[in-house]
């Protein structure tokens, strides 16, 4: 039985090292995907985001879509790690680490994962502007919804 590492923390993480753990020793994974969100300056006019999370219901929630993942693709691991707190553009936001025997089934599995996130994840972002003017709360875009509705 594969359980799904998931963390929710505010320290950066290491992809390449989440990609080894999730391999090591192991013969039967022959396709790992991993995918590393960051932070974008939206043109030079972001200084930060800024996520919030309500600590526990996120977790509970990343491992309930991580056991989705699970029941529809034949995965040997799945790793999700959310930050929160204050992110500067160009620091990584997301990690989503699948594998798999099969390519397939690795880069499906990423893909609904971080259509999930974009979607219906427990998280809130707030722009903090470059010139110090108040942003706001970062809305879900249509085109997110679209891509969440294949699944």
């Amino acid at each position: 039985m594969v359980v799904p590492l998931i963390r929710v923390q505010a320290e950066p993480f290491d992809a390449a090292a989440e990609s080894r753990r999730i391999t090591q020793g192991r013969t039967d994974i022959g396709a790992v995907v991993t995918f590393t969100g960051l932070c974008r300056s939206e043109g030079g006019s972001l200084a930060a985001l800024e996520l919030e999370h309500y600590p526990g219901m996120a977790e509970e929630e990343l491992l309930r879509v991580a056991g989705e993942a699970l029941s529809r693709w034949p995965l040997q691991g799945v790793t999700i790690i959310h930050r929160h707190g204050r992110i500067a553009p160009g620091e990584d936001i997301v990690l989503v680490v699948t594998a798999s025997a099969h390519r397939r089934a690795a880069f499906e599995s990423a893909d609904f994962l971080m259509d999930y996130l974009k979607t219906r994840a427990p998280f809130w972002k707030k722009e903090h502007t470059v010139c110090g003017e108040p942003g706001g709360w970062v809305a879900a875009k249509t085109a997110d919804d679209q891509a969440a509705g294949r699944w």
